[in-house]
């Protein structure tokens, strides 16, 4: 088993690194975690990304049984080592170990998805197009295209998910999936976590007899280390999520190089709960509002796709599910949030909300035991307020939560109308409201990547259907996700190959098909045979 060094991994050997660092912080307590992590400068990270530009040709010619063998091995590093990941995640997060334990599956069971997608090969989107020399008035050339990857992928770590959405996640999954090497600047909130990932993630690499550039993991300051990574020649792609300002920052930075690339970061989100009138009636409102709280407080509101912003109707039932929701929050604890920076953050954001016009504080929670666990809030507004009033629909990340008053469906729709981009937006509804809610239905999907009716958005299922994506400023790119096997797509893109002689075809758009993936011919698939 590993024991922690402090030290970022350089294309598979521990480096130390030359700046004064960090120790981690033990969530709970505030008290600090050994070992101290040193920082790497600039030439050692540039020492990553040559490492990674180095292995990407030999990476990128890999056989889909190759890669696919090499996911499956990351996945088993990863579990020898899951009890003592967990136990560090768990003091370094704060998270529960019954949570982590859950994710640690999912990253594991997320690499093995991604395994099985490279076997199939339907990423590789293999078209063809034979020749038609006879064709009048013109003859047409034998035109062939295939998916390949962009080339080494920086990716951040994320705060809230110290190993789904961190060193070997679903950003990390994807690239390596697509034949990328990958280049992860760790999250400083849980870097014990992610020296135990990263160290599992080299030795797959070396297990595979693969290029030790394929993976690097790094130290740092976001701020000096993560805008150096990204202005890097080296580096093709960037997969990241967090804050809207971390993001942003990266985009231009991205954006601002001699040769722009792509930037897929998942930013912020209120993820609307739209409440129509059937779904509280009869009785039920009391039971909806203990689920929407459930969903609002779990893992101190700390999800992406916490329900931020809920529309509940106006009269007798809307006002049951107001006080219904107030009397669950008011019995609430707050548990301990991931840093304490968080914490802080969350007490602005409460504050904020206190103050804005328009907005009313109907209950609060109590605080939990450790100074990291502020309470749950739950506040009421208007159309009008939500309209006027930037704070409202602003994400705090957290246990807070707003519902928005509205009277008929005309103001839901203009209300809706002004919302932000978002990951998801959810409906609740019972039969007698499908009319109304096929009118909106247009409407969410110009809003949101993932529509859900009668659920709880907290809860990213890793399939192949699943969008966890959607419209600025939920992420810088509408057309993507940062869950599910489409995810892949952000690394590749095409390429068409004219009259090229069939001994120089690359496997996938060969007429016999060796890798035996599935292939378009002549505008009809002929699936792959597994």
């Amino acid at each position: 088993m590993t024991t922690l060094t402090g030290h970022s991994i350089i294309a598979g050997s521990p480096v130390p690194g030359r700046l004064h660092g960090s120790a981690a912080v033990e969530a709970a307590t505030g008290e600090p975690l050994e070992p101290v992590y040193t920082y790497v400068d600039e030439a050692q990270l540039e020492e990553a990304t040559q490492a990674a530009a180095d292995a990407f040709d030999t990476y990128r010619a890999t056989s889909p049984e190759q890669r696919a063998a090499f996911l499956e091995r990351v996945a088993a590093e990863i579990e020898a080592d899951g009890e003592a990941i967990v136990a560090r995640a768990v003091a370094e997060s704060g998270l529960p170990v019954a949570r982590l334990t859950g994710e640690l599956a999912r990253t594991t069971g997320q690499l093995r998805m991604f395994a099985e997608v490279v076997r199939v090969g339907d990423h590789l989107e293999a078209r063809i197009d034979p020749a038609l020399p006879d064709r009048a008035p013109l003859s047409r050339a034998d035109i062939r295209q295939r998916q390949v990857p962009l080339g080494p992928v920086a990716v951040f770590g994320a705060s809230n998910f110290p190993l789904a959405f961190s060193v070997a996640g679903g950003d990390t999954a994807s690239a390596l999936a697509a034949g990328c090497p990958v280049v992860v600047k760790a999250h400083n909130a849980h870097p014990g976590t992610s020296e135990f990932v990263g160290a599992a993630v080299a030795r797959a690499v070396s297990a595979s007899d693969l290029p030790t550039g394929v993976f690097s993991l790094v130290f740092g300051s976001g701020t000096s280390v993560g805008q150096a990574l990204v202005r890097d020649p080296r580096i093709k792609a960037v997969g990241f999520t967090g804050s809207r300002a971390g993001g942003l920052a990266l985009v231009a930075t991205a954006s601002a190089r001699r040769e722009p690339i792509p930037v897929y970061a998942e930013m912020s989100s209120v993820n609307p709960v739209v409440v129509l009138p059937g779904s509280i009636a009869d009785g039920r409102a009391e039971a909806l509002a203990a689920a929407y709280v459930g969903s609002l407080t779990l893992g101190s509101g700390q999800f992406c796709t916490n329900p931020g912003l809920t529309f509940v109707p106006s009269g007798v039932d809307g006002d049951a599910f107001v006080g219904a929701a107030a009397r669950v929050i008011a019995e609430a604890t707050g548990q301990t949030m991931l840093t304490t920076g968080i914490a802080q953050a969350y007490a602005k954001g409460t504050a904020t909300l206190r103050g804005a016009t328009g907005v009313t504080v109907e209950a609060e929670g109590s605080a939990g035991e450790t100074a990291n666990a502020p309470a749950p809030l739950l506040a009421t507004t208007t159309t009008d307020a939500l309209r006027d009033e930037a704070a409202v629909s602003e994400e705090v990340f957290g246990a807070a939560g707003v519902l928005v008053r509205w009277s008929d469906v005309d103001e839901l729709t203009d209300a809706l109308h002004g919302v932000e981009g978002q990951l998801t937006v959810t409906v609740q509804a019972a039969e007698s409201d499908h009319d109304v809610a096929r009118t909106l239905l247009p409407l969410l999907e110009s809003k949101a990547g993932r529509i859900l009716f009668n659920g709880w958005p907290t809860g990213v299922e890793v399939g192949h259907a699943m969008v966890h994506g959607g419209p600025f400023p939920a992420t810088s790119d509408p057309r993507t996700t940062s869950v599910g096997s489409l995810a892949i797509y952000r690394f590749q893109r095409p390429v068409a190959y004219q009259d090229v002689p069939a001994d120089l075809l690359p496997e996938p758009t060969r007429d016999d098909n060796p890798w035996g993936v599935t292939q378009r011919v002549d505008g009809r698939l002929r699936v792959a045979q597994h």
